[in-house]
């Protein structure tokens, strides 16, 4: 799932010179998949971490033997410098612990607990818990997350025209859980349960201005509660940096009062995206992506444009309202050893009935970076992008592909 805390910001790591320094190693555990799905929207970590771990182990009278990879453990504690448009410089600490149900099941993906804190030099303090369990042979998936966030933040009103001169300030504290159990129901196939409960606390925002002229639902602070199901087709060969297949994801909320919800409201998802090697090592990737709500939407549920991961060059959350639809487009090529160059292009709209998402005041994005290779054998880089859209760049410092 996408929303790795869709209510605050993208984690952007800056560690290259901090990752051997604090890597602790023991046995019965093993390389890892670290999620994003589901921090706030502008603190995304990567989808997934692997890092590849041997460590002998010397018995009395034998030759040293290297150890499967399902019986090794994988600890990474390490600080974090980061940059985006929402946040400016951020500053904290980030760690990692890979496992395995089965200490001798090597073919199943690596299970992740992960712990991130982040403050910025705008005042924004992040901390969250999140994690993927992989049960012996992928039968059963089990995502989730917890997180805590203070977050002064920006508006410019809803809609798609909203103007520049709207901008205004507010801050807000919000408590975020999200669990997304999953099952195997056939080749690449896996049907989930989603549940998300959110609590919204100390709203700050100036009186008579736009949170009040556009009566913003959940502008007083609120809880809502929601179940609902995913579906997921997945043939990707790296689900961290794919260079073949493709990953085809839908899933919706239902937020109601008897799950003590504030607002009733529907939120539906579809995530698409290709892989496909051109030459030499060349990859172009494609993704298309929705958001459509219907019913009392709060604030901070409603579908933002924007972001690391999402029209890089506009502020996340710049253009906000019921539902959105964004195409995007990356081309990858590796240029000499660890460095790699990209160019990315996007397209997308909001609007507050599906109708209005269209070609009437589209919004576009382009840009290039550059991509150095943390750890070539599980293409783990680290990203340096620069994007631009109509009136709006940014710079992002990252860690792992935007999709």
């Amino acid at each position: 799932m996408r929303r790795l805390f869709r209510k605050t910001p993208h984690i952007l790591g800056l560690w290259l010179s901090f990752l051997l320094s604090f890597n602790l190693f023991a046995q019965k555990d093993s390389t890892g998949k670290i999620p994003v799905e589901q921090l706030p929207d502008h603190i995304k970590l990567p989808d997934n971490i692997r890092v590849p771990v041997k460590v002998p182990v010397n018995l009395p009278g034998k030759q040293p033997m290297p150890q499967s990879p399902a019986n090794l453990r994988h600890i990474i504690v390490l600080p974090i410098i980061a940059r985006s448009i929402e946040t400016g410089w951020s500053f904290g600490l980030a760690s990692a612990s890979t496992f395995h149900l089965n200490a001798h099941d090597s073919a199943t993906r690596t299970s992740n607990a992960q712990a991130v804190a982040l403050y910025t030099t705008r005042s924004q303090f992040v901390v969250a818990l999140n994690g993927s369990i992989y049960f012996p042979g992928e039968r059963f998936i089990l995502n989730e997350q917890l997180s805590y966030s203070s977050f002064p933040d920006n508006f410019w009103g809803l809609g798609k025209q909203a103007p520049d001169s709207n901008k205004e300030s507010y801050k807000f504290k919000q408590y975020y859980v999200y669990l997304h159990p999953q099952c195997r129901v056939g080749s690449n196939l896996f049907l989930g349960v989603v549940f998300e409960h959110q609590r919204v606390f100390d709203m700050e925002y100036d009186k008579g201005k736009l949170f009040d002229k556009q009566n913003i639902i959940g502008r007083q602070g609120y809880h809502i509660s929601g179940l609902g199901l995913s579906f997921t087709y997945d043939t990707r060969n790296n689900a961290f940096s794919p260079s073949k297949g493709m990953m085809m994801q839908f899933w919706f909320d239902h937020f109601m009062p008897w799950l003590g919800s504030d607002y009733q409201y529907t939120s539906y998802n579809i995530d698409i995206r290709r892989f496909i090697r051109i030459y030499n090592g060349q990859i172009l990737a494609l993704q298309a992506y929705g958001q459509f709500t219907a019913g009392d939407v709060p604030l901070r549920s409603l579908a933002a444009l924007g972001g690391a991961n999402n029209m890089r060059g506009y502020y996340a959350g710049r253009f906000r309202d019921k539902n959105q639809g964004v195409l995007q487009a990356e081309y990858r090529v590796p240029i000499i050893g660890r460095l790699g160059a990209v160019g990315f292009a996007g397209i997308g709209n909001v609007g507050s009935e599906l109708k209005d998402v269209d070609f009437h005041c589209l919004k576009y994005s382009y840009g290039g970076g550059v991509r150095i290779a943390l750890n070539k054998t599980e293409k783990l880089n680290l990203r340096l992008d620069y994007g631009l859209g109509k009136h709006s760049q940014g710079f992002y410092l990252q860690l792992g592909e935007a999709f």
